[in-house]
């Protein structure tokens, strides 16, 4: 996109605006990268939300980086002109591939309540969750791809503000409940003391998962709104401080804009993507956990499944021997039933454990006959 001619700032300024853009989306890029290599390298799975996220943050890095390198060659224009799609491509997709990601966000954190509560539940709901998820980006993806088709061909002006409108009330509130849904599971994560034992044994914790899922809401959310009042309020004729929305200069029919606005974009971009998009990688970076976990008593990640036995505390006994000794002293320990604490004994097909001390191990593992010290009986 050409900037207009006669511009307050200085052209130095811009260039050197465009040039620390660039090298900031790329440097993301290179880092989700190499956290995706890291992960195969670790041998985690292929499809997990690990490798769902850093590949959504990936492809959007690189969609910046390419449009920021256009402004680096003034060739926008042709791009406006010649290639809609390919425009769309470069503003708008963009920001389907951030609302994915916090629906990804959203789906990572439930199932982490679920299975804190009751392994069980999850299974019950999980079908649900996912088509939701998949069903809900989808709308949004499409509502904008449509609605960018719409404004860049013939219509006429009084249709392209109805048509903006449209896509605003649309993907603004899909943001904004999606935001919502995400305060509301970090509510609950700060409220459920054993979470942090699942998210430990993922190599993370609950202050990083309520920093990010707060950071992450609450700027999308402020975004949202913001876009909101902009396109309700603010005709894109009248000059004032709201004529700057979500896809303000993507949903313009003129090509040129100032070096104002231009500024205004690389802010908004800075501000309500880059800083979202960077706290999500971060959450979700590769990890080798049997390395920092072992030692501390965790488990590895790959060893918890819905059969697998939990303390309350799993650091509280260093070995069975000690497990054993306080079996005997107590005269058994109780079989608590799946009650919504994540030291549930219950299995996944709703069956009860035996009357035995719970196993700190995976189930169906090699050494369950080997260590398994029955509890003596009253």
């Amino acid at each position: 996109m050409a900037l207009a001619e006669g511009a307050a700032v200085p052209y130095a300024v811009e260039l050197g605006l465009t040039v620390l853009h660039t090298a900031l989306y790329a440097a993301l890029f290179l880092f989700a990268y190499l956290q995706l290599w890291l992960l195969l390298y670790y041998r985690e799975r292929r499809l997990s939300y690990h490798t769902l996220c850093l590949f959504l943050c990936l492809l959007w890095a690189a969609l910046r980086t390419t449009l920021f390198s256009f402004y680096l060659q003034n060739s926008l224009q042709a791009l406006r002109l010649q290639q809609p799609f390919a425009h769309w491509l470069l503003y708008c997709l963009p920001g389907c591939l951030l609302f994915s990601s916090l629906c990804l966000l959203n789906l990572y954190f439930a199932e982490v309540i679920f299975k804190v509560k009751c392994a069980a539940e999850f299974n019950k709901y999980k079908v649900l969750l996912y088509l939701g998820s998949i069903l809900t980006s989808l709308l949004f993806l499409v509502v904008n791809l449509t609605c960018a088709m719409l404004i860049h061909g013939e219509v006429p002006e009084k249709q392209l503000r109805w048509t903006v409108l449209a896509r605003a009330l649309v993907n603004d509130s899909l943001f904004i409940l999606c935001a919502i849904s995400l305060a509301c599971c970090m509510c609950k994560l700060g409220k459920m003391s054993s979470a942090n034992v699942y998210l430990e044994s993922k190599g993370t914790s609950v202050c990083q998962a309520i920093l990010v899922g707060s950071v992450v809401a609450l700027l999308y959310s402020s975004r949202a709104c913001y876009n909101l009042v902009a396109v309700a309020i603010s005709p894109d004729n009248v000059p004032g401080p709201f004529n700057y929305g979500w896809d303000n200069l993507s949903d313009k029919v003129h090509v040129e804009v100032s070096s104002e606005e231009y500024v205004v974009f690389g802010v908004v971009l800075f501000l309500w993507e880059l800083v979202p998009t960077t706290f999500v990688v971060l959450f979700f970076r590769a990890q080798r956990l049997s390395q920092n976990l072992t030692p501390g008593g965790m488990v590895n990640s790959r060893s918890y499944s819905s059969r697998a036995y939990f303390f309350d505390n799993p650091r509280r006994y260093d070995s069975d021997d000690d497990l054993s000794r306080l079996g005997a002293r107590e005269g058994g320990l109780a079989t608590p039933q799946c009650s919504g604490c994540y030291g549930s004994l219950a299995s996944a097909d709703g069956g009860s454990a035996a009357d035995s001390a719970p196993l700190l191990c995976a189930a169906g593992g090699s050494e369950i006959n080997h260590h398994h010290h029955p509890a003596p009986q009253n």
